[in-house]
């Protein structure tokens, strides 16, 4: 892979280049370098597309080469950014979780960073008026109701109706490597946490999801995004890969990661799941749990950043530490296990606090029988018979558009 090297980030591309190829002067071969590069790094790429434009960014704390942000990178080599759009969690990546956004300036940059989380979820004209392209760049984790693919969506809209051409630096799936759940019932439970017929864990990256919108025609009134992927270096769906910076507070690492897409399930029931402690999505629990588990782990959650009120604030919760122990749960890492809230759900003494009265679980499973299904003690094998038919036409659409072997 060939990298434009400018004096403003010689070390880092070096220090790079000499960690991951080396060449053998006796036999005169090149070690091939295996590692994987996100999209971002191929610059000779994109800057051919930028070059003498005004650009937008929509970017956050993830949007890095090493630790030099996009955004820096881009000013040190003489382009136009204008401003930045930021998703939920903010440009910096500390806000809450469902916490409004406000717009901003960096204090480094001194550029405007306007938040696409809170009123204003899809840029409007006037925001797009004095924009030329936009950059597109945000770890993504593979989960239909983690939001930046919703953001996608509203950007890739806006851009079609202000014919402004659209580069999304891809990036590895965590997991990628695996696609299961109910696929979303887009009349019933459409949300910001679930724009599109997609299961639970789609199994693609954002550039690829990107080019399904596209191909899908998704976009409202069946506009066309002028769409242009710079692709990932040396990435499979099965490559494991572990992001070198959390994607939201409360993804710390890549355990979080992995139980996310089956823990997130339970921010639809009064349960913690660890917003609140340093173990977010890695345990869980609730204090009315004492009267039917027999356990010795308890947590208590307490204000910190990402969760400045998090549920079930300074209440002792006993529950389980799924951050290590892989056996609880008979926990599988290539499916969603909702065998978790199936045997939560028998445990718990109070049913009728169980789940919340909003429809949140709706809009999470995407699948309005979920709910019953779980509270009438269905089998997992059941409910997964359900998903079947859905998933199967699923696999046919996303063959579609995948990039990776």
């Amino acid at each position: 892979m060939k990298f434009t090297i400018y004096v403003a980030f010689l070390l880092l591309f070096c220090s790079c280049k000499n960690a991951n190829t080396a060449s053998n002067q006796d036999k005169q071969e090149k070690i091939i370098d295996t590692t994987i590069y996100p999209g971002i790094y191929d610059t000779n790429t994109y800057i051919e597309f930028i070059n003498n434009k005004k650009i937008a960014i929509v970017g956050n704390q993830t949007s890095v080469i090493g630790n030099i942000h996009l955004v820096d990178t881009l000013i040190a080599l003489n382009q136009n950014i204008v401003k930045v759009f930021c998703p939920e969690h903010g440009f910096r990546g500390t806000s809450d979780a469902g916490a409004n956004v406000d717009d901003s300036t960096d204090p480094k940059t001194n550029l405007p960073i306007i938040s696409l989380y809170g009123n204003n979820k899809k840029p409007s004209n006037t925001q797009l008026a004095d924009i030329d392209i936009i950059l597109f760049d945000l770890q993504d984790v593979g989960v239909r109701f983690y939001t930046y693919i919703s953001t996608l969506h509203y950007i890739m809209e806006a851009c079609a109706e202000n014919e402004i051409p659209l580069i999304v630096l891809d990036r590895p799936n965590p997991n990628g490597h695996y696609i299961d759940g109910a696929i979303l019932d887009t009349t019933n439970n459409r949300s910001f946490i679930g724009m599109h017929p997609v299961p639970v864990v789609y199994g693609m990256t954002i550039g690829e999801y990107a080019l399904m919108i596209n191909g899908e025609n998704w976009l409202k009134n069946g506009v066309q995004c002028n769409l242009r992927i710079i692709p990932c270096q040396n990435y499979t769906h099965t490559s494991k890969y572990s992001l070198p910076v959390a994607p939201s507070p409360n993804l710390p690492n890549d355990r979080s990661i992995e139980l996310y897409p089956s823990l997130c399930l339970f921010e639809a029931t009064n349960l913690s799941i660890g917003r609140g402690t340093d173990k977010q999505f890695q345990i869980i629990g609730h204090p009315l749990l004492s009267k039917t588990v027999e356990t010795d782990f308890t947590f208590t959650p307490t204000s910190n950043i990402g969760a400045s009120n998090p549920k079930l604030n300074g209440e002792l919760c006993y529950g389980f530490d799924l951050s290590e122990n892989y056996s609880i749960f008979d926990w599988q890492d290539n499916k969603l296990n909702i065998n978790i809230i199936l045997n939560l759900y028998k445990l718990f003494p109070d049913k009728d606090v169980f789940f919340k009265k909003s429809n949140s679980i709706d809009l999470l499973s995407g699948d309005t029988a979920f709910r019953s299904q779980v509270k009438n003690q269905i089998s997992e094998e059941a409910i997964r018979a359900t998903w079947q038919d859905g998933l199967l036409e699923f696999r046919k659409t996303r063959q579609k558009y995948l990039l990776y072997d």
